[in-house]
């Protein structure tokens, strides 16, 4: 254990300039893929249970309660919801409301992928900060040799070209961890949106049924109607 540290201190030590700003943005990377994380799983649950709640309301048909519990329940597959519900009072199309949907899903993704597009630029901050705190080492260690005593050079040539392979390195070591986590945390996103979808087409699918219910008993009683006179 205590070789695994000093292995690592030196690695530190003999890595110069760059790799400061190297673990600042690893450590920039990591604080918004936890903050993200925690966020989503958060939205997530809420997202499911707000639905759960909502389910019993919606075999009711009962648009007015519909609409009290979509605006007191302020979560984005209620909002998206909502947007179905209050345009149904202007029209009864399923187009008319699947686009006041979609709208509601446009407005609710940027706050799921909120930062989370900063991850992958971060990536590429650290592998282009450690080739370039490895271009100044070597600048640095070829222009040392240029001037060193000839039985120094090459002690010398080797030492800096290995503080400038540990600049790269590092770089890499920030970088492949922020792209896996940038890559995780865009499918828990994807899957949050896809089940907000899911909802909004139960909600429209439920309410196309009640419809019909609705339409098909007007139907019978208007033939019952024609067929008694």
């Amino acid at each position: 254990m205590a070789d695994v540290y000093s292995t690592i201190v030196r690695f530190f030590q003999d890595g110069g300039f760059f790799i400061y700003p190297i673990g600042l943005v690893l450590v920039i990377g990591l604080v918004i893929s936890i903050e993200r994380w925690m966020y989503l799983s958060r939205e997530k649950n809420r997202n499911i249970k707000a639905f759960d709640n909502f389910l019993p309301l919606l075999r009711t048909n009962d648009l007015d309660k519909m609409q009290l519990f979509t605006r007191d329940i302020n979560v984005p597959v209620t909002r998206i919801i909502g947007c179905g519900l209050d345009m149904m009072r202007v029209s009864k199309q399923r187009g008319d409301i699947e686009n006041a949907m979609s709208e509601g899903i446009l407005e609710a993704l940027p706050k799921l992928e909120k930062r989370t597009g900063y991850l992958s630029v971060l990536a590429n901050i650290a592998t282009l900060l450690g080739l370039l705190g490895t271009i100044v080492g070597l600048i640095a260690a070829f222009t040392a040799v240029a001037s060193a005593d000839p039985s120094e050079k090459s002690a010398l040539l080797s030492l800096s070209i290995s503080v400038a392979m540990n600049t790269t390195a590092f770089g890499l070591i920030a970088a492949i961890p922020l792209l896996a986590l940038h890559a995780v945390l865009q499918n828990r996103t994807a899957s949050i949106v896809s089940s907000i979808e899911m909802s909004a087409v139960k909600f429209l699918n439920v309410m196309t049924l009640n419809r019909n219910i609705e339409a098909g008993l007007a139907r019978s009683g208007d033939d019952e109607l024609v067929s008694g006179s």
